[in-house]
């Protein structure tokens, strides 16, 4: 049984579908509820409250002997759909990775983060260089490193994620750890919610009823709720709703004419990118999923829907985000994990947005050296 420490773990995510033979038993993150999450799903970690920054709480952490380390810093600083603010201070958290890889030395580590950490700038001996460039001078003497910009979809993970990925491991061990093999198949939407009963979303005007909107709403969630508890659908403007309806599978709404593109509550057209209320494709994976993927008007987040014949004309059903359930599929997150749909709340949503889907963290500690 090889032991491991996950730091800034989130909510434990990547975790969930580590092979038996692994075991994370120390986990830390800042935020108090992502911390109760985590204990949830992982009961038996004991789980370290507090910001890895503070003295205190990094030598709490390295009281843990470990083989592996799971390092996942954050990504909001550097990210594309950030504000990617030059030496936002998130993106120095990585230095305390680096601390407590020091001072422990595990066999193995496994770092994630956004592809941008190899051209993002951090202050190292009162010069810049990027965080790629740093973990590689901070550790190449003691570590083989194996890095790489992935496509989660080259992996057999039905979204199309990108991640710089770094395995690492120390040179007294006569294998490097390297990456899996990709998968032949791309999975896609089709493959992975095609066959999931379809949902109406919740009118969120105080002033429309729902069941008068969609008549067969009720019906519907029933047969959605035999699947899973967590398919459910979330609440949208109206307006949303219905420029929505006149849009394709992998189209955008500011593709509609103008009576059906998105507006705002004076009724004037938005000005948006055309990535933003728009509509998956069934035959691609399911774009990155982000931290706002319970809103119509963030990056591509709308359910790819199917064609409706009514006395009025064509319309496309599913206006709405992906449920809870579906995220859960496009993250490869099965089915059993330990929460319930108590927890099925916009943050929990959220926090999902920044995880690494376990199957990918799978496949390459099935490949680890051991």
């Amino acid at each position: 049984m090889l032991k491991g420490v996950s730091l800034f773990a989130n909510i434990g995510i990547g975790e969930l579908s580590l092979p038996s033979n692994f075991r994370v038993i120390a986990a830390n993150d800042i935020d108090p509820k992502r911390c109760n999450l985590y204990k949830k799903l992982h009961p038996h970690t004991n789980v370290i409250v507090g910001d890895i920054s503070k003295k205190t709480i990094l030598n709490k952490l390295k009281e843990f002997d470990c083989d592996f380390v799971i390092s996942t810093p954050p990504c909001q600083g550097m990210s594309n759909l950030g504000r990617m603010e030059k030496m936002d201070p998130r993106n120095h958290l990585v230095k305390y990775s680096i601390d407590f890889i020091k001072t422990k030395k595990p066999k193995f580590i496994f770092h994630e983060n956004v592809p941008n950490q190899n051209k993002t700038l951090i202050n190292y001996r009162g010069k810049e260089v990027t965080i790629s460039e740093f973990i590689c001078k901070q550790l190449s003497k003691d570590y083989f490193i194996e890095n790489k910009n992935i496509k989660m979809d080259d992996y057999g993970i039905p979204q199309m994620r990108k991640r710089s990925i770094f395995l690492l491991t120390r040179k007294d061990i006569s294998q490097a750890w390297d990456f899996p093999n990709p998968k032949n198949k791309i999975l896609t939407l089709k493959d992975v919610i095609n066959d999931l009963p379809t949902l109406d979303p919740i009118v969120s005007d105080a002033n429309v009823q729902t069941e008068k909107v969609f008549p067969r709403f009720h019906k519907k969630l029933e047969s959605a709720l035999k699947v899973s508890e967590f398919h459910t659908p979330v609440s949208h403007p109206i307006r949303q709703i219905i420029c929505m309806q006149q849009t394709p599978s992998g189209k955008s709404a500011f593709e509609n004419i103008n009576k059906f593109k998105p507006r705002r509550i004076d009724g004037k057209i938005i000005s948006a990118f055309n990535t933003t209320y728009a509509r998956m494709s069934w035959d691609k994976p399911c774009p990155t999923v982000t931290t706002h993927n319970r809103t119509i008007s963030s990056h591509i987040n709308v359910h790819p829907g199917r064609k409706v014949q009514t006395k009025d004309g064509i319309i496309y059903s599913d206006a709405r985000v992906l449920s809870m359930y579906e995220l859960m599929l496009v993250m490869t997150i099965k089915p059993s994990w330990k929460l319930s749909s108590a927890e099925n709340t916009p943050f929990l949503r959220s926090v999902i947005g920044e995880g690494v889907p376990p199957e990918f963290v799978k496949l390459c500690f099935k490949a680890m050296p051991i």
